[in-house]
């Protein structure tokens, strides 16, 4: 008995419209993986993965997000801490020193350098390291983010501030410094914890002045917030960079694609009906 044509033009459309969200899901996996080869490796598994389970996607969210979420999936699956990766309780205690700062051109520097930048990346613990990429070089909404990754929207809001603060330590490397702060009325760490949502405009009239008079007479926090700031837009600009994927993942994905239309295509039968 013959297929249901309508099946395979479904699949096939379907892959047509999964292979079209592969460039931002490389993006996404190289500002993520340390290696080009290990970011390769997950958009083919993700377009298998997704080929293989084309029928639970009923649309409840964009395929672009679903297949950030299989590719997110994987990425957990395949990460393990490793020895060079920041401590998020070490980073956040430095940021609660009132004489902490960075040297902010050291940032700006290296920020601007997408080699660089995403050298510092793999230095956050994958968890933090992918909701920033998601939020500031995919620019997917903090709810988006929470989606993706299956956590509150709280709780990436978290990821999102931590990930950023963690980036800017990462950058500077040797150009952190001590420095004599003189009193200010808001403390640092207070200043420090709102600067994020100072950048994303989500601070009311009265936290916004207060959190600008702060950085107008605090000797450590301009520094750490143009950091901040120079290196979330750095992140934004990944989002620019290679849009093509390499080509011989290109064909690699293209073989999975028809592999799997061939598979599920209709065959005629023979010798009249069984």
């Amino acid at each position: 008995m013959a297929g249901d044509p309508t099946t395979e033009e479904q699949r096939s459309r379907f892959g047509t419209q999964v292979a079209a969200e592969f460039p931002g899901l490389y993006r996404y996996a190289r500002s993520i993986t340390a290696s080009d080869d290990e970011a390769q490796d997950l958009v083919a598994d993700t377009a298998v993965r997704a080929l293989e389970r084309a029928s639970q996607y009923r649309g409840d969210a964009s395929l672009r997000t679903w297949l950030h979420q299989i590719l997110g999936h994987l990425a957990v699956d395949r990460a393990r801490h490793q020895a060079h990766e920041l401590s998020v309780a070490d980073v956040e205690a430095r940021w609660r020193d009132d004489a902490y700062s960075v040297d902010a051109q050291t940032v700006v520097e290296r920020a601007e350098s997408a080699a660089e930048l995403r050298d510092a990346l793999v230095h956050l613990p994958y968890h933090y390291r992918s909701a920033v990429v998601l939020h500031d070089a995919e620019g997917f909404t903090a709810t988006e983010v929470a989606g993706i990754l299956g956590i509150s929207l709280p709780a990436a809001k978290q990821r999102i501030r931590r990930g950023r603060m963690m980036l800017v330590s990462a950058l500077s490397q040797r150009g952190e410094r001590q420095v004599a702060n003189a009193g200010v009325p808001l403390s640092c760490w207070e200043a420090r914890e709102q600067v994020s949502s100072y950048i994303d405009g989500e601070l009311d009239p009265e936290a916004r002045s207060a959190l600008e008079a702060h950085l107008a007479g605090c000797a450590t926090c301009p520094p750490l917030y143009q950091a901040l700031v120079v290196t979330t837009i750095s992140l934004g600009n990944l989002h620019d960079l290679d849009s093509v994927i390499p080509t011989g993942l290109a064909e690699r994905i293209r073989r999975h694609l028809d592999a799997e239309v061939f598979n599920h295509a209709p065959t005629a039968c023979h010798g009249g009906a069984p």
